[in-house]
């Protein structure tokens, strides 16, 4: 029986990334070694490097002038980094979820923070618009995807402050214009490789206006100096990052995905406005495309854990929940096929008619 991972992340990698990282887990480059015991300063990686920072300047189109940098801490490390290299008096930061939550607090440590707009009134089911954004805030926080209410900005904000956004779900998956933001980042465990390895792109003359000193691990500028090899970078992810970014290439680019999302996106929540069991959470003009949430409808609640039975058996993977939302979701990363969403739609008409 075919599994199709719908979990929302750790999640689904393309299958020619993940067997090419386990390849080279044994034989790496055809030397007769690891590519987990190689030295981060041989030639041989830091052309994977090299090749996987060029690679996301192509394919996002990113302007000269910024850095990537592949790091460790995930996203949550961030919260904490942002503020400190960008934080002097006073931020600005949109509530749309439990991470946008979390960076707000972290930033708080750091100085003034203005929520400038929430959702939490209606468990963050929408996206709030038409909030004013201070002039005199050093920076606007925004989390573009909701992983776990299934939220999403499919749009980039037109901000008079530098924008920063954290794009840990939704990377890679439609075009983005990167002189909006002097940066983005993310955790790379969703559409962009396995766990381990954090994603930053930064506009390199936006640093350095802080006064208070940083310590060197989480000063950006360290890590730019040292194109992200001041200390052992997480070589497997990073090497697993490139294949990723190489098997985006060969199908599209992200113009690609950006179809395939729409096509996935728009097949599932057909099925569940049709269906008469399910319901969708999140308001419609601001659904997810990675994140699809749904749960029963108050009628048919109690045929919640039969229906995860149900799917599960059928090699429906991961489409339980989260705890805050309840009921079901569907994660829709890039690596998702359609004849996965299909097969899915087929779980959910088959139990409607049993």
């Amino acid at each position: 029986m075919k599994k199709y991972n719908f979990g929302a992340g750790p999640s689904i990698l393309p299958q020619e990334a993940m067997k090419a990282t386990a390849d080279a887990c044994v034989d790496f480059e055809g030397l007769g070694l690891s590519l987990m015991e190689i030295s981060h300063r041989s030639k041989e990686f830091q052309k994977v490097m090299d090749d996987a920072q060029a690679l996301l300047k192509e394919l996002l189109q990113i302007p000269d002038g910024y850095s990537v940098l592949f790091l460790g801490g995930g996203a949550s490390l961030e919260f904490a980094m942002v503020p400190y290299n960008y934080l002097e008096k006073k931020a600005a930061y949109l509530n749309t979820g439990v991470w946008a939550t979390k960076a707000q607090k972290e930033a708080r440590l750091f100085g003034e923070v203005v929520e400038v707009a929430s959702s939490a009134d209606k468990n963050f089911t929408y996206v709030p618009k038409n909030f004013e954004i201070p002039a005199d805030a050093d920076y606007l926080h925004v989390t573009t995807n909701n992983t776990i209410y299934g939220t999403e900005l499919l749009r980039d904000i037109d901000s008079p402050i530098p924008l920063i956004a954290d794009m840990s779900s939704d990377i890679l998956s439609r075009p983005v214009d990167v002189s909006k933001y002097v940066m983005i980042y993310g955790g790379a465990q969703k559409n962009l490789s396995m766990a381990g390895v954090t994603f930053v792109i930064v506009k390199d003359d936006s640093l350095g206006k802080v006064t208070r000193q940083i310590p060197t691990m989480l000063d950006y500028r360290t890590h730019i100096k040292k194109g992200s090899m001041f200390n052992t970078p997480p070589v497997v992810p990073i090497y697993s990052a490139l294949q990723t970014l190489k098997w985006i290439k060969a199908q599209g680019g992200v113009e690609a995905m950006d179809k395939r999302a729409a096509e996935r996106a728009t097949i599932l929540y057909d099925e569940i406005d049709r269906n008469k069991l399910f319901r969708g959470t999140a308001v419609a003009e601001d659904r997810s495309r990675m994140n699809i949430c749904f749960v029963m409808q108050d009628e048919y609640k109690e045929l919640e854990k039969d229906f995860l039975a149900f799917a599960l058996e059928r090699g429906m993977w991961g489409i339980k929940g989260h705890r805050d939302v309840g009921g079901f979701r569907a994660s829709c990363y890039n690596a998702m096929p359609v004849e996965g969403v299909k097969a899915l739609v087929e779980c959910m008409k088959e139990f409607e008619k049993k």
